[in-house]
Parts: C-alpha cells; sequence; structure tokens
C-alpha cells in the first residue's frame, strides 16, 4: 500500500512518466500501468483458495444445514451427527474441519436471518410479561423438576417468582394471585405465549380461543391478555431475559441447596425477590434501583382485588371403598356418600370434595404416583356396623398414637372390637382432642375397657357440680352448748331396746 501510494504521487502529482516511475522504484512498466489503471487506492490480492477434503462434500453439507435451520432446535442434527453422515458418504477427513465449515456457515447468516427490532417502552402500570421455566431442586432429599412462573412489570421491571410441581391451571392462577400480591397492584395488561393453560385454539393473526377459566381469572383481576405470535418469543423479551438472569444468578444457589419441601424453597425466592429489588440497578436508569422505580409504579396499578378462588373442579365418582380417583391417586371421604357422584376442586396444593354446596372432605395434594390419602375419621360410620374391620383396616394405621394403643388392648378382649367402636363413634360428637385425653387417663389409671373410656369422656364434659355456699344474713346471738345429759339418756335407751 505504501509503494501504490508513492507511485500515484509521482505519476499524477509530479508528472513522471511510467519509464521514470520504473527506473525510479525498480519496477516494471506493466506493473505500473496496470496499478495506475485500475484507480484504487490500495492494492486488491486475490483470496487465497486453498484446497481441502472437504470440498466435494460441500454442497452436501451445505443442503444439510439449510434443512436443519427451517426445524426447530431441539430436533437440528449436531455436528457430530453430521460428521458421521459425511462419514458414510465418503468423507476421508477430519472432524475440525467439518466444525470449522459450520461455524464459517452460521457466521455468514447461512442458517437464520437476523431482523432487526423495535426498543418498546411501557408507560408504569401498563403492562405484565410471564412465562414458564424448567428447573430441578433437591427437595426432600429428591432431585425433583420445577416448573418455576416468573411474572414481570414491563416498567419497572419488578419480577416475582414460584416454584410448582407442574404447570396445569391452578398453578397458574394462583401464581398470578402470589405476584399480584407481592408486587401491590394489577396491571392493565398481560403478555403472554401461547402456553396451553391459556390458549384453547391458535387462530390466524391474533385470533385465539382463549380457555374459559383463564378468561374468568382476566376478568377477575380486570386486565387484558395479550398472545405473542408463534414462535415469537421476542415480544415479550423482558420476562425471557428474566428467565435466563434468574436461572444463572438465583437458581445457581437453590440448585445446590437441600430444601425440606416446597413451601421453605417458595418462602427463599420470596425473599431473594425482594432482596434483588433493593439490590439491582434499574436496565433503562442505572442510578435508581428496581425497588425505587415499583415504588413510583405502585400508584398507576389497579388496585388488588380478594383473591381469586383459582381451583379446577372435575366430577369424581366415590367407590365402595369411599375413595375417589384424581391422577392416578386416592383420596378417602365420608362413606356415607360411597357410589356417589361428587364435585373435586383441584387447588395447587389442596384437594377439596364438594357435594352440592357442602365440602365433604379435603386433602393436601399428592404429586407421587399410585398412593392412598385417608382420613380415618371418613370411616366411623362404617366400622359401627362393621365392627370388624377394625382390625385390618388400612384407614385406621393413620389413627393417632393413643388410639392404636387403645385399639390393641380393646382387641384382645371379648366384643373388643365393638367396644373400639364405640369409643371411635363420640369422636365427631365430642371432638377428637377430648376423645384423646381420656383414652391417655385410662391408659394411664390401669384396666382398659369401652365403658371407662366413655365414662371418664362423660365425666370430662359433664364434670360434678359443686353446690355454692349461700351466705346468711342471720347469726346466733348465743353458740349451742354441747347437752352431755342428753347423750347419756339416748345410749340407756338404746341398751334398753337391745334387751
Amino acid at each position: 500500500m505504501v509503494m501504490l501510494a508513492k507511485i500515484r504521487r509521482m505519476h499524477f502529482r509530479d508528472g513522471l512518466s511510467v519509464r521514470e516511475v520504473a527506473r525510479r522504484t525498480g519496477l516494471s512498466r506493466n506493473t505500473i500501468r496496470r496499478w495506475l489503471r485500475s484507480g484504487q487506492s490500495e492494492p486488491v490480492y486475490p483470496k487465497r483458495s486453498t484446497p481441502s477434503r472437504l470440498d466435494p462434500y460441500r454442497e452436501q453439507l451445505e443442503s444439510w444445514l439449510r434443512t436443519d435451520s427451517h426445524r426447530p432446535r431441539r430436533e437440528r442434527r449436531t455436528a457430530k451427527t453430521l460428521f458421521a453422515q459425511l462419514q458414510a458418504c465418503g468423507y476421508p477427513g477430519s472432524y475440525t474441519r467439518v466444525t470449522a465449515f459450520i461455524r464459517e456457515w452460521k457466521e455468514r447468516g447461512g442458517d437464520t436471518v437476523r431482523p432487526a427490532f423495535v426498543p418498546l417502552l411501557f408507560p408504569p402500570g401498563e403492562a405484565f410479561q410471564f412465562d414458564w421455566s424448567c428447573e430441578y431442586a433437591v427437595i426432600g432429599g429428591q432431585r425433583v423438576r420445577l416448573d418455576v412462573a416468573h411474572l414481570k412489570l414491563a416498567c419497572s421491571r419488578a419480577f416475582w417468582l414460584v416454584a410448582y410441581p407442574m404447570q396445569s391451571h391452578e398453578m397458574l392462577f394462583d401464581a398470578h394471585t402470589r405476584a399480584f400480591q407481592a408486587l401491590g397492584g394489577v396491571p392493565r395488561r398481560g403478555i403472554y405465549d401461547n402456553m396451553k393453560t391459556a390458549v384453547d385454539r391458535v387462530g390466524r393473526s391474533r385470533e385465539r380461543a382463549i380457555n374459559a377459566r383463564f378468561q374468568a381469572l382476566c376478568s377477575h383481576y380486570l386486565f387484558a391478555p395479550e398472545f405473542c405470535n408463534r414462535a415469537a418469543g421476542w415480544e415479550k423479551g423482558i420476562v425471557e431475559k428474566n428467565v435466563q438472569d434468574r436461572r444463572r444468578q438465583l437458581w445457581v444457589e437453590a440448585g445446590h441447596r437441600h430444601w425440606p419441601d416446597l413451601a421453605s424453597l417458595n418462602d427463599w425466592l420470596a425473599a431473594e425477590c425482594r432482596a434483588a429489588w433493593a439490590a439491582m440497578p434499574h436496565p433503562q436508569a442505572p442510578g435508581i434501583t428496581i425497588a425505587e422505580t415499583l415504588a413510583d409504579e405502585q400508584p398507576h396499578l389497579m388496585p388488588l382485588p380478594a383473591a381469586f378462588d383459582g381451583y379446577v373442579e372435575v366430577p369424581v365418582r366415590v367407590s365402595a371403598t369411599a375413595l375417589v380417583h384424581f391422577q392416578r391417586n386416592r383420596y378417602s371421604v365420608p362413606c356415607e356418600h360411597a357410589h356417589t357422584v361428587a364435585s373435586l376442586r383441584v387447588y395447587p396444593f389442596e384437594l377439596v370434595v364438594v357435594l352440592g354446596e357442602a365440602v365433604i372432605a379435603r386433602h393436601p395434594r399428592c404429586f407421587e404416583r399410585d398412593r392412598t390419602c385417608y382420613d380415618w375419621q371418613h370411616y366411623i360410620s362404617a366400622v359401627q356396623r362393621k365392627p370388624g374391620a377394625l382390625r385390618d383396616g388400612a384407614p385406621f394405621l393413620e389413627m393417632p398414637e393413643p388410639l392404636r394403643r387403645l385399639r390393641a388392648l380393646l382387641l384382645r378382649q371379648p366384643d373388643g372390637d365393638r367396644a373400639m367402636a364405640r369409643v371411635l363413634a363420640t369422636v365427631p360428637q365430642h371432638g377428637l382432642d377430648a376423645v384423646l385425653v381420656a383414652v391417655e387417663l385410662v391408659l394411664e389409671s390401669g384396666p382398659v375397657n369401652g365403658e371407662h373410656v366413655l365414662n371418664v369422656l362423660a365425666r370430662l364434659q359433664h364434670p360434678e357440680r359443686v353446690n355454692p355456699t349461700i351466705a346468711s344474713a342471720r347469726r346466733l346471738q348465743e353458740p349451742p352448748r354441747p347437752d352431755m345429759a342428753r347423750y347419756d339418756a339416748l345410749r340407756q335407751e338404746g341398751r334398753h331396746v337391745d334387751a
């Protein structure tokens, strides 16, 4: 480049001929003429081409890469898979040459067309974005898969995380309720992808068939749902970025710690979210924290109504053993309702069985498979007719320890099963705590039988009355004096009668 600039100055500025320039520079006249005629201020050298063993297979490899570019990322072939397929076609070269070609092809933009985006600005209280992420944690000594709900305000960038065992309607409703309560209000719009818990069918353009239960949630909190286009996650890029950041920052510690239960993990996540608000600067205003921008945005949020009753109701039939089935698990109900059809209200962590308008049973939700959750009090009326079931009845294995000890002692006696059934019949009438106190007193006192328990329970429920002392306003003027003569006379009369 230095020589070209020198030749151009000598010829165009100083007016020297090509012969004179060649004499002074030592270059051939043909070279000087070619450089001067090109009109370029810097030399252009031809691209050096090096033959490679991959050259005969370039077109085949490019066609495979173009085909994979139209597939979802999870279905695309890896470089090792493409290398193995090239070897099957006769490729004799190395794996590094294939990976270098794939890397160059992607840098040229051969896999995707990188579009430009318009920066967005959301006014306070206008919108929030919601998304799910898949994480893993050690809960109760086992490594389990969790679905984490992320809700983030588009203006202040305040976020809230809640972990659940799965993605379902009741989990979605509970996540919104918890997030709105933590953020102090409800924005006017919610931006989602086309998740199945909210969208039943995706139509053309922005047309969506929204799930009826999700529409009830939106109607309760008065926000309008908006859904992204298909495969357009950048339309809710704020929460997508939040998923990546929380996975790298917050979830690293959560994944290495051991949690006794899911509730303790969610309590820790709530505390970490609030701590992050106070420590993290706002991305568009580095001098202000997220907590300060949230305080400015809260007056613009809609007021928070009563919590949405976010359950999913399904009809269930009560079996002959007073059990209802849900997700490969069984839950007991009072045996009086056997062979009936009831409604099961599914909450994130609780199941409620309703018959008509009355709640007949409640159970903590079990997320394992092939489990039976009993409430032994549901079978008290059944053992009044079939007291022999007390000996091997599965629900009665979960009775409190004093009742189990009493059962073991009574079943050794004649008609002990009937006596135990009579004791259990008092639980609905007097309450479990009173019956347990009576049973413990009987076990400590000595001889154990059913009548003794019932007697102690009756005395506890109806204690002996103490006659109150009535104060009298009258007082004796003279205290009574002992009459010994009268006493001796009575003794003489007694002897006379005996004689």
